[in-house]
């Protein structure tokens, strides 16, 4: 059950903000997103958020040895090892911007036998089926998914986030995702399918067949959440779709990233009912189905600047831009004080 963001807070910051010493809507998108921080802190001047924690959730896919990708599958793995040796891009950010940052094995197609153990503690399998062809994981599998993603919430908040962020890494994931959205929204796979990594033109009709007939397998299942994720989904977007829920159920906001945490963002919605409200868009990626699904969900991002990185990037590159709207509003001086 979701509790809804505190509609006082929020009426008081929009009160306030309407008052500051400047033009009317001057702030823009910060005065936004300031008044919907204000909401889910439930406080009209709420200080910005300091503990800020970012989880990436890794797997692979079975559909990227169908020509779907620019990358091949073993560009995860290493991934992973970048993340865990903090050279990924979302690690630069991340660090600059005092986020704290945690990468998760949920479906990686390898093992990490050198590395710290709880990188693999929520593994669920070694990859997925490709989702044309049969569904990506067992209804098994998709439940033990979505309790990980439900208890890596839980952890996250104990360790005391007032902010969080899902990132991703996995290649091919765009497929899926993609797929998602499609379901979530009703649409036809050429109304989503973009070229994730770069695929060119052939590949990107072969991405777009893959989608279409993954949907038309999964047919009537796609009503349900949870059979949506068993069908077309991955451990690791089930996890993360579970994460943003468990989220909004305890009531800590999340940012979200790109094409890839927008899909689980709309899968949340539909286990979660008034999820959405606990969320705000960090960017606007190049991926259609992104903006098609933040539009569904009523959401308009706060950074545009052409990111199709993933791993969380965009909302890391967002997180200074929050913090300066929570600031505006409760320091900057009121129009009748100056008066």
């Amino acid at each position: 059950m979701i509790t809804p963001p505190s509609p006082t807070a929020r009426d008081a910051a929009r009160d306030r903000l309407a008052g500051l010493a400047i033009p009317a809507g001057a702030l823009g998108r910060l005065g936004e997103v300031a008044v919907w921080w204000s909401s889910v802190r439930g406080e009209t001047t709420p200080a910005p958020p300091s503990h800020v924690r970012a989880v990436v959730f890794a797997g692979d896919h079975g559909v990227a040895s169908h020509g779907v990708s620019a990358y091949p599958a073993a560009i995860t793995g290493a991934m992973v090892r970048a993340f865990v040796s903090g050279v990924a891009g979302v690690s630069v950010l991340a660090r600059q911007h005092d986020v704290t940052l945690r990468v998760l094995d949920l479906g990686v197609d390898g093992d990490f036998p050198d590395l710290d153990p709880a990188l693999g503690e929520f593994k669920v399998r070694r990859g997925t089926e490709p989702i044309h062809l049969a569904d990506a994981m067992t209804a098994d599998e998709t439940r033990r998914a979505i309790d990980a993603g439900r208890r890596i919430a839980e952890q996250e908040i104990a360790a005391g986030a007032d902010l969080l962020i899902g990132g991703d890494m996995g290649i091919g994931n765009t497929t899926p995702a993609v797929a998602l959205i499609a379901a979530a929204l009703g649409l036809p796979a050429d109304e989503v399918v973009g070229r994730g990594t770069g695929i060119d033109d052939a590949g990107l009709a072969l991405k777009t067949d893959v989608v279409a007939t993954a949907l038309e397998r999964a047919g009537d299942r796609v009503s349900d959440p949870v059979e949506l994720l068993t069908a077309i989904g991955s451990p690791d977007l089930a996890a993360h779709a579970a994460f943003i829920a468990a989220a909004a159920e305890a009531g800590v906001p999340v940012l979200l990233d790109g094409v890839i945490s927008v899909a689980a963002a709309t899968v949340a919605e539909r286990l979660s009912p008034g999820a959405t409200a606990w969320m705000a868009a960090g960017h606007r990626s190049t991926e259609k189905a992104q903006w098609r699904a933040l539009e569904a969900l009523g959401l308009s991002p706060l950074v545009d600047v052409d990111m199709r990185l993933g791993e969380g990037s965009g909302a890391v590159a967002a997180v200074p831009l929050l913090r300066s709207a929570a600031l505006l509003l409760s320091q900057m001086a009121l129009l009748d004080e100056l008066m």
